[in-house]
């Protein structure tokens, strides 16, 4: 079986097994006692916040464990709002950050505050001019991830924190997709992390906070962690983190270069082995191991399966694999093609057969699922010079693969209106005119749904 979703979990790296074995046997005291044992455990404690610590480019008084990194997020964003309070209660956020962030954002604007979404190019990053115009006089916070966990795209995190250090506002960066690869560039103000995507366990975080930066801890504390993050450290968990963070930094130029080599070969050949793709992300922005495409006319759950029973992970960002029915607010955000979308996330060490032997199974997996679901034919009226396909109650993509038949039935210059009540037809319609050359006219509301309207060009 070929592990292909690093970018939600890698595999535990074989340093922080060991480490985690070992320190299970001399780590499992109290660090806060003074006898022989919590002095044992307090070094290994010390030891791994300095290595991390290093790692990140900062202080080791500066850093923290938490207990997630979704923890260290929450953690993060609300002491920053809270120690800035007095400033005012805006905050600025991307509009493709992790849903830890987006999820602080509803619950800062649910309690009264305001919030500022940046939005981003069709790439997936954000333009450095927009959080600077978003910046304002009460601004408390910014939030900018420094790569996206979906596509890859790297955001211009140097940028941003010199346009928010110089107008006075903390910048937190959310780091887990990228701290295995190299520290963070930029003067940001607190920084994120999960050590479960760099190769550590689950179940620890990193929240950093620089000095002099406003911050107070919400809910309750105790003195443990600077009082930042409450509770009986996992110092196994916390020293295989620490020790596996320093042994991928030390692969990390060399399999970086390898790995970008293999996604690189998979966007550059996917588009020629299956018809209909649109492959998503910044070309040359981006992360070493992470590729995504979207295929037109397949369901991205079905699809998934085909490659599992093929023998590779991977994951997808496509509405028809969400209990929501609603594409993904990234792909949302980039106004890229949802349907069909796959994510690629090499592991450290993937092997370059695996990757071949993907791009051979990849397009017999595409077609097996088109053609199981070619058969669907919704009902198609006239409305006096329009063609209208009834696809209300049926789900992505057959209202795309509805209005591929039909298109031709029209005369050049002809309109075809798609009824449809999927949130993914408002990416994915527009999406197949720019792809197969139609014009896109717009959408109205209608009895119900939405009447998507398309004009045929060619």
């Amino acid at each position: 079986m070929a592990y292909f979703d690093a970018a939600s979990g890698a595999p535990l790296h074989s340093v922080a097994r060991q480490a985690l074995l070992a320190s299970l046997d001399e780590g499992w005291a109290d660090p806060a006692r003074l006898y022989r044992e919590g002095r044992r455990a307090r070094m290994l404690l010390d030891a791994a916040r300095e290595a991390a610590a290093e790692a990140v480019g900062c202080r080791a008084d500066e850093l923290v464990f938490t207990s997630s990194g979704t923890r260290a997020v929450h953690a993060g964003v609300a002491g920053a709002l809270a120690g800035r309070r007095r400033v005012g209660r805006h905050l600025i956020v991307s509009a493709v950050e992790h849903s830890s962030v987006l999820h602080s954002a509803e619950v800062h604007e649910a309690d009264g505050g305001a919030v500022t979404q940046v939005p981003v190019d069709r790439g997936g990053a954000v333009d450095p001019a927009a959080y600077g115009a978003a910046l304002r006089g009460d601004t408390a916070l910014a939030c900018l991830q420094s790569a996206n966990h979906e596509v890859g795209t790297e955001q211009p995190v140097a940028a941003v924190a010199e346009l928010c250090r110089e107008a006075g506002v903390p910048l937190l960066v959310d780091a887990a997709q990228s701290l295995g690869w190299g520290p963070v560039e930029g003067d940001w103000s607190l920084l994120a992390a999960s050590a479960h995507k760099w190769g550590g366990p689950s179940g620890v975080g990193l929240l950093v906070v620089r000095k002099g930066v406003r911050f107070s801890t919400q809910g309750p504390v105790d003195e443990r962690e600077s009082g930042r993050a409450a509770g009986f450290e996992n110092l196994p968990a916390i020293v295989a983190a620490a020790a596996s963070l320093r042994a991928v930094r030390a692969e990390a130029a060399g399999e970086a270069a390898r790995l970008r080599e293999l996604t690189e070969r998979i966007r550059a050949r996917v588009p020629g082995l299956v018809p209909d793709v649109e492959v998503v992300g910044d070309p040359a922005r981006r992360l070493p191991g992470v590729v995504t495409f979207s295929c037109l006319y397949v369901d991205g759950e079905a699809l998934l399966h085909e490659l599992d029973r093929e023998g590779f992970s991977v994951s997808s960002g496509s509405s028809c694999t969400s209990s929501t029915l609603t594409p993904s607010h990234v792909l949302r955000a980039m106004g890229v093609l949802s349907e069909g979308n796959v994510r690629v996330s090499l592991p450290l060490g993937a092997a370059e057969e695996e990757v071949e032997r993907f791009l051979e199974v990849l397009p017999r997996a595409v077609a097996a699922v088109r053609e199981k679901l070619g058969a669907p034919s919704e009902t198609v009226v006239r409305e006096a010079d329009v063609l209208v396909v009834d696809s209300l109650g049926k789900r992505c993509p057959i209202p795309v693969i509805e209005l591929a038949k039909v298109i031709g039935d029209v005369p050049v210059g002809g309109l075809v209106r798609v009824l449809s009540d999927d949130e993914a037809a408002r990416l994915d319609i527009p999406a197949w005119c720019e792809m197969r050359g139609q014009e896109y006219v717009g959408e109205k509301p209608a009895d119900r749904g939405t009447a998507y309207t398309v004009r045929r060009v060619s």
